[in-house]
């Protein structure tokens, strides 16, 4: 394998969001670590978890809700691919996840809300140099059509 999806969430509250990330990420037999660490109350934290990282192939995946300043920090302090999955919340009507969205020019960090999404994005990224991961990707592909192929012959089939 060449690298590796590195979760960073802004805080522990965010860690069950975060286990549905690398479930999708152990399926695909991506290695993956979590770290926890929030740009607006830890911004040192934040710089060192990326200086950890500096020599590796990594893909960062941020996760934190509200103000979600931690994707456009990491996005701007690293040259490494940047998924920010906010988390949805209910309370903020999906309001929150503009944070994510409304980000300073010079941040390229790519925004989904789905935690399968952004371990198969990741998945993705990796793959680039990874044809083994490619192979796995493409099969886990394969296994969601068949799903829904499935899914419709069992349906069409109801009276």
């Amino acid at each position: 394998m060449t690298g590796k999806a590195v979760i960073i969430m802004g805080s522990e509250r965010d860690l069950e969001f975060c286990r549905e990330i690398a479930k999708t990420l152990k399926a695909l037999s991506v290695e993956y670590e979590f770290r926890v660490a929030s740009a607006h109350k830890t911004p040192l934290k934040v710089l060192e978890v990326l200086k950890e990282f500096e020599d590796q192939q990594v893909i960062y995946v941020t996760v934190a809700g509200r103000s979600n300043a931690l994707s456009a920090f990491i996005d701007s302090n690293t040259t490494k691919p940047v998924i920010a999955c906010p988390p949805y919340s209910d309370k903020y009507s999906g309001v929150d996840v503009y944070s994510s969205l409304r980000v300073p020019s010079g941040i390229g960090s790519v925004v989904t809300i789905e935690p399968d999404g952004a371990a198969i994005a990741a998945a993705k990224m990796l793959a680039v140099e990874d044809k083994e991961l490619e192979s796995r990707v493409k099969e886990f592909q394969a296994a969601k059509r068949t799903q829904i192929v499935k899914a419709n012959e069992t349906i069409k089939n109801m009276k």
